[in-house]
């Protein structure tokens, strides 16, 4: 997931940034409102993290542009100001969430794991196709209750392409949400990894959770079936 952070403090900035990356995120970070719009014009991206307090451009003048635009991913307000009144205009602006500094990276995780199940359809933290299910918050993978190791970009992968279950994903989308803008990209190898995916998650070839539809992209099966 292509996540895009913008905060002027240099060191809350910075720590996010890693920390989200850590986790399995791919992560773009901004100092000042004018480049946080700038990246969310000209990158694909799947929440954004934004400080009300910006310089440059204001939070709430950054979030009316992008919605104005059209640019309607989820985002979440991130403010040290924790009286209501800018709650209300935050929310009023078009942010989909707020959280108050200090916070806890926990809680912070939290409240963008399920930002990002909503803007895809999905209610529960625990994403279930058929016999395979994909916990958010533990990052773990099971198929028919058999639990299933995989590699962290293996995990992106496939969290990706539940999270869009039934809807066609190009290699293009699939990879600019599993690497950082400056990786050395390779459609061959995201190849492998879906080739891996598959022989985990079906070993027996019964499964075929991950269709490949030629010149367009995979798509994972919503209703996959045990018969």
């Amino acid at each position: 997931m292509h996540l895009l952070v913008v905060e002027d403090e240099t060191r809350l900035r910075e720590q996010l940034r890693d920390r989200l990356r850590g986790h399995g995120y791919v992560v773009d970070a901004a100092a000042d409102g004018e480049d946080g719009l700038y990246y969310c014009e000209e990158y694909p991206l799947d929440l954004a993290i934004i400080d009300i307090g910006l310089p440059k451009l204001s939070g709430i003048d950054l979030i009316r542009r992008l919605r104005a635009r059209d640019i309607n991913f989820p985002i979440l307000i991130l403010t040290a100001r924790g009286n209501w009144q800018d709650k209300v205009d935050g929310l009023e602006s078009g942010a989909d969430d707020y959280l108050v500094k200090p916070f806890r990276f926990e809680e912070l995780e939290a409240r963008l794991n399920a930002l990002l199940r909503r803007a895809s359809g999905w209610s529960k933290p625990v994403l279930e196709c058929g016999p395979i299910a994909l916990d958010t918050g533990k990052q773990s993978i099971t198929v028919s209750g058999r639990p299933v190791e995989l590699t962290a970009f293996e995990y992106r992968v496939l969290e990706y392409l539940m999270l869009h279950a039934g809807e066609v994903i190009s290699k293009t989308e699939l990879t600019n949400n599993i690497y950082e803008q400056d990786h050395d990209r390779d459609s061959n190898v995201l190849e492998v990894f879906i080739g891996r995916l598959r022989r985990k998650l079906d070993p027996d070839n019964t499964l075929t959770p991950i269709e490949t539809l030629r010149g367009r992209g995979y798509r994972f099966r919503r209703e996959v079936s045990t018969d």
